[in-house]
């Protein structure tokens, strides 16, 4: 079942709260709701009407392969382009495909070192 916009950002919050160590808030802006397990981000939420997206966090050859493989699936905004990428509704970006790209982006986030003061 494909994902509007709504939807779409529903399922990735849902996807994330239901993983452990979860937390978010809005610490950038109203309009974007920012999912962090120790710290560190994973999931950010676009809370603008106009532009309904999520941003996680990604392989760099997996996001390459992502955005060419869906239209509405580009380099991450607001963000390193390599790193993460930006899903919006459109064909093909299914309530699955979501939560696995937020569980993978959670995945990448809890491998990565913390970083050292």
């Amino acid at each position: 079942m494909s994902a509007a916009g709504d939807r779409l950002q529903d399922t990735a919050r849902r996807a994330a709260l239901a993983l452990p160590g979860t937390d978010h808030g809005y610490p950038f802006t109203e309009h974007l709701d920012v999912y962090k397990v120790a710290g560190k981000v994973f999931l950010i939420v676009t809370d603008d009407p106009d532009e309904q997206i999520i941003t996680v966090k990604c392989e760099p050859e997996r996001a390459r392969a992502q955005v060419r493989g869906y239209a509405s699936i580009t380099p991450g905004r607001y963000l390193d382009k390599r790193h993460w990428i930006s899903l919006g509704p459109g064909p093909g970006i299914t309530e699955g495909l979501v939560t696995e790209a937020v569980e993978d982006s959670y995945d990448l986030v809890v491998r990565l070192p913390r970083p050292t003061p």
